[in-house]
Formats: structure tokens, sequence, C-alpha cells
């Protein structure tokens, strides 16, 4: 990752500023942008406008573009009366969410917004948001859309509307007490203490940074002002069904935080094992193969079907303790390894209980059950000492 400053003229002077504004009044905006080369002229403009000189401003772009954008931004800083800083990623991990988390350990403020690079978040809030955080000693101010004075009014169609809705919905039905005083935690514009945000817990993928800070960090004091969401200056939405997959992927990982639920979440997939597993058993002793081997071989579906969904869905954030062979194979030895116990307690089934195949497969996966959790948590993806925190990848820094 590569870092630009630039350097404002003279109406900048950090000293003059100092004397003028108390540090705590100051505000990082950070702007996550990805192709958005032709908005952030405006956007820095807008600023500009609308921030008073009284308020100590910085802004961090965290770009991830493929086009000219840093270029543009790096122009239109030289009329700014702020500093104005471009970090770069080589590599976007986590998507915008993972771009916000850079910019918050970037920042040197002690308060900090976050809006989008399309101008659909009004700059001429961000006083706002500071002065009420101040007021309400809250440790999170959001934008919201859904409280009276809001409005979703830049949202591009009834499918955007639908969508938003739904996912706000589901978010506040699965985190109640996490998302209360929350009216909006689909919103990408808030401001938020430094002190509040704990970096290295946060595992962010794809747009909905405020929903794993709110979940995660669990900033004290939250309030809410209302803004009318903008329609976009330039360019295309980034919202694609992509994103949409990486949300729900998200929503499942902040879910499944805790042990009892990554149990419940290990059970149910476990649960869906059942049918490759079963299927392959079927054809194989129905082709005539006697019902030992043909568990063995059907295992293994059940064994791949397992890993590909606890890989992606329970234990994403995990992931990066161990290479993925170590993990594939720990995974394979662990599940195959349960056959000791489970192709004795299925023979027990079979000539003891005269159960039928299938039927004793199944009982004997629900027997094995808890074991199989406890040794894949810990022998595959048990975290290990000292690897904490998110990748940030190599950062050189140069003034321009």
């Amino acid at each position: 990752m590569s870092q630009e400053s630039i350097v404002p003229g003279e109406l900048d002077d950090p000293a003059s500023r100092a004397v003028e504004v108390p540090e705590p009044g100051a505000v990082t905006i950070v702007v996550p942008t990805f192709n958005e080369s032709a908005n952030v002229r405006q956007l820095l403009h807008q600023i500009t406008e609308s921030v008073p000189t009284r308020l100590p401003c910085e802004v961090v772009f965290v770009d991830d573009s493929t086009d000219d954008t840093p270029e543009v931004i790096q122009e239109a800083a030289k009329d700014c009366p702020f500093p104005v800083t471009v970090l770069h990623r080589d590599e976007p991990v986590g998507g915008l969410g993972g771009a916000v988390v850079e910019g918050l350990k970037a920042a040197s403020s002690d308060w900090i917004v976050v809006m989008d690079g399309d101008c659909q978040h009004p700059p001429s809030l961000v006083p706002e948001l500071v002065a009420t955080g101040e007021r309400a000693n809250a440790g999170l101010v959001v934008a919201s859309r859904y409280i009276k004075g809001g409005s979703r009014a830049g949202l591009a169609g009834s499918y955007r509307v639908a969508v938003s809705r739904g996912a706000t919905w589901l978010t506040k039905s699965l985190f109640p007490r996490r998302l209360h005083g929350i009216s909006d935690p689909m919103s990408g514009f808030f401001a938020i203490r430094r002190s509040a945000v704990t970096a290295d817990v946060l595992q962010p993928l794809g747009y909905k940074i405020l929903l794993e800070l709110a979940v995660r960090s669990r900033p004290r004091g939250v309030t809410e002002v209302p803004f009318v969401f903008q329609d976009r200056f330039a360019g295309e939405s980034k919202s694609t069904a992509q994103e949409g997959f990486r949300f729900l992927r998200h929503l499942v990982g902040l879910r499944t935080a805790s042990p009892v639920a990554r149990m419940v979440g290990f059970g149910l997939i476990g649960a869906t094992g059942f049918v490759p597993n079963l299927l392959g058993l079927w054809a194989l002793t129905a082709g005539g193969m006697h019902y030992v081997p043909a568990e063995i071989l059907a295992n293994q579906l059940g064994v791949a079907w397992n890993f590909l969904l606890i890989e992606h869905l329970l234990f994403r954030d995990r992931r990066r303790h161990r290479q993925w062979w170590d993990r594939v194979g720990r995974f394979a030895l662990l599940a195959n390894a349960d056959l000791l116990l489970r192709i004795p307690l299925i023979a027990l089934f079979v000539h003891r209980f005269e159960m039928g195949a299938l039927s004793a497969t199944a009982l004997a996966l629900v027997t094995t059950f808890v074991l199989r959790f406890v040794a894949t948590e810990a022998l595959v993806y048990l975290p290990r000492r000292g690897r904490g925190g998110l990748d940030g990848g190599r950062t050189a820094r140069r003034a321009v």
C-alpha cells in the first residue's frame, strides 16, 4: 500500500489551526474510493465549502481504484485549505470495509467521519455529526435516512429501495441488542470517536462497515442525526449481486462470532452435509457395494461439502492462521478419523438394533457431532498467538 500526502498552502498552517480550535474538536474525514475520479473533485469542493475553518479537518482517501482517481485527488487537493492524504492499497483486503479500517488506523483526530466518495453523503452534515457527538457524549453518531427529517431519496429505483429496507430489517432482527438505537445500520455515513475504535477486532467484508463497528467494537453511547441521501454526482453505483453475497457472508460471520453460535452453525452445516453423504451412500450400496466401504467413500463427499461451507461461512476470519493445504489436511484427517468411531457405531446400530444403513449413518453422525465441532475448532482453526488484527499490507510514504 502506498501513501501520498498532499500538503496544502499557507492557509493550512498547523500552528495557527491548533491555536484557533482545541484538538478535541478536530475531525478526520475518511473516504473509501473505487474508481471515483469523476466525483472526488466535487467532493473536496463541497467539504471546503461546508466545514468551517474553526473545525480543524483532514481528509484521508483510502483508494482501491484501477483508474486515475489518486491523480485526480492530488490535483484537486492543491486548492484545499486542509491536509489531504491518499492511501492507495495494492490489495483491497476486506473491500470497502477494509479500506475504512485502514483509514481509521491512519486518522489523527479525536473524531472520525466516514463517508462515501460519490457525493451522496452531504459534507455539510460533518460539523453537526461531531457537535451532536460532543453534546451527547456519544461514541458513535449515525447519519440516518430513517428518522424524522431523513430521506432515502437518492436511492435509484424501487429495487434498491427494497433491498436496502430488507437488509436493514434483517440486520436489526439478527442483532436487536447491539443495534439498539441505530435505525439505519446500513448507513455508510457516520462519526465515531477514535477512542471507540478497536481496529484489531474488526474483520470487515464488503461495504457495510457501520454494522461491523457497531457489533464488534460496541461503542459506548449511540445517537443519530437525520440526513437526506443525495443523488450520485457522477458514475454508477458499485452495488452488485456479488456485494450482496458478501454482505450475507458478513452477516453469518458476525452472527457466529460466539462459541455457542459457531456450534449451532457447525451443526446446521453438518446437517446439510447429510445430503451428499447419504446420496453417495445410497448410490454405492444400490450398486452392490458393502455398506462399510461405501460409507468410507460417501463420507468424502460430505467432508468436501462441509469444508467448503465452514471455510466460507463459519471460520472465514480464522483462515489466515494456517495455510489452506494445512487446513484441508487437518479437516480431512479429523473427518475421516471420525469414521473410527462412527463405523463401529453404525455396525452396532445395524447388527444389534437391526437398523438400515441410512438411518444408522444418520444417527451416528448426530452422536459424534459435539466431538467433531470441538476438534475442528481447536485443531484446524485455533488462532495462533500474536497473529491478530488486520493485515494492512506494505506502506510506503511519499510527500508530494
